[in-house]
């Protein structure tokens, strides 16, 4: 094992009356995967700004093809962690397809997504839309506004397929959650049918996030939800529309995650603790002085070894604007939040979220009580790695005290119904009672069997 002394340089420390606290790191090479992604930064900039060197730790960052291959990296040892999509965790944890127990430290962001259709389905929506005063559609756009699309398609006897990234990410949970908010059944699951359109209004089907613009140019799907830079750029070729963003939909939404297996941070707790401080460090790098290092982030993300695009095509959403229709650029300046509404504490409430949402399309089979939703959240993300790695860093003189939620009990505040596009409030301590106020989804005991949902 190395002993290293953390933080601050020697010089420094002789004049600074707080001194860096000593960790004995049990693993110090590292690598780490990621998907090409805007909101892969934390890993980029903590990389490229020194904050894992700071912290003894010798990092490679590797890209992966795409989700299922990340995630079996990390469960083979491969991968010592990466940048997931939250449901990972949850649905390895819980054995919904991979079986492992896979947990948290360190949520990666806020919202960050956006549904995109078709040049052909936008002009079709178009018509279904109001404008303001000075001509602009009004926005948040409901899926009300595709329902006709979808029923023309049904009455020529054509699917309507719309692709996301993977069957537990949020974009899976985001665009049915639109979907079904607009009136239109995304389908289900079942344990026979792990396609999840039984039932369906939208046939969804998984493409990786960089594939998603040549898909729908292709004709393979007429719209999608994904993350950044994938949307900008279906504008910049001319082939897509962004409708609707996560924020949109629920305000300051949960993102991706850092995931590592239990097994790692019971073997390496200091190492663990070593990696939280460094993202942190770099998310906190992301969001101060109101996104000023932005284009500098820019920079970085369009480098081939990172997400690879333009830097033209991720500025338009990464510092702080969105475009929907082409030169209709509004000002979203938390379209991608790293540190700011505590965006980087691994809020229980949160993981249960997406449990709710696997519960409601069928991925969780049968119902479970509220005690079991907050016993899978406490499994999975450890705010305590968090909180011990942000004292460390406040103790350093890195980071602000008045920032981070110290008393929190894991829970947030519930969420407005004001802050969601259907109208309907979140209250992570009480899940069943959030699932049955949905109107589109499984409730109490119902459950799916064959074709046909019962009870």
């Amino acid at each position: 094992m190395k002993k290293l002394l953390l933080g601050l340089a020697a010089s420094t420390l002789l004049a600074s009356p707080t001194f860096a606290e000593m960790l004995d790191l049990e693993k110090d090479q590292l690598t780490f995967g990621f998907i090409k992604l805007t909101d892969m930064a934390p890993l980029a900039v903590a990389y490229e700004k020194g904050y894992f060197d700071d912290e003894g730790l010798f990092v490679t960052l590797e890209a992966q093809a795409n989700w299922k291959v990340l995630l079996d990296g990390v469960i083979s040892g491969t991968l010592d962690g990466a940048h997931m999509l939250a449901g990972q965790p949850l649905a390895a944890t819980i054995g919904y397809g991979t079986k492992a127990h896979i947990v948290t430290p360190f949520s990666m962001d806020l919202n960050g997504n956006g549904i995109t259709v078709s040049n052909e389905v936008w002009e079709e929506m178009k018509a279904n839309l109001e404008t303001d005063a000075d001509g602009k559609i009004k926005h948040p756009i409901s899926a009300e506004a595709l329902k006709p699309v979808v029923d023309r398609f049904k009455s020529e006897g054509k699917p309507f397929n719309m692709g996301m990234v993977f069957p537990v990410s949020t974009h899976n949970y985001e665009l049915r959650y639109w979907l079904a908010a607009g009136g239109l059944n995304p389908g289900y699951y079942s344990p026979e049918d792990v396609k999840g359109q039984i039932d369906a209004d939208v046939f969804l089907s998984v493409t990786p996030p960089p594939q998603m613009p040549a898909t729908l140019e292709a004709g393979t799907i007429m719209g999608y939800c994904v993350g950044e830079p994938w949307n900008q750029q279906a504008v910049f070729k001319g082939i897509g529309v962004p409708v609707v963003t996560d924020y949109e939909i629920w305000k300051n939404n949960p993102e991706k995650v850092f995931g590592l297996t239990a097994d790692f941070i019971d073997q390496n707790p200091n190492t663990t603790l070593a990696i939280t401080k460094a993202l942190i460090r770099a998310a906190i790098w992301l969001d101060e002085n109101d996104n000023a290092n932005r284009p500098e982030a820019v920079e970085i993300l369009s480098r081939p070894e990172y997400v690879g695009a333009d830097a033209e095509v991720i500025a338009n959403s990464m510092t702080g604007t969105f475009e929907y229709e082409k030169g209709d650029k509004r000002d979203v300046p938390d379209f991608n939040t790293f540190f700011r509404h505590n965006a980087t504490y691994p809020f229980y409430s949160d993981a249960v979220w997406y449990l709710t949402q696997m519960r409601r399309w069928g991925q969780i089979p049968e119902a479970k009580p509220d005690s079991w939703y907050d016993e899978v959240a406490k499994s999975v993300y450890k705010p305590e790695i968090y909180l011990k790695a942000a004292r460390m860093l406040v103790e350093e003189g890195k980071a602000n005290e008045a920032d981070f939620p110290w008393d929190s009990d894991g829970y947030k505040a519930p969420t407005p119904a004001a802050d969601v596009i259907d109208g309907i409030g979140y209250d992570g301590k009480h899940p069943n009672a959030y699932i049955d106020s949905l109107p589109i989804g499984l409730k109490d005991a119902q459950t799916v069997e064959g074709a046909e949902v019962k009870g």
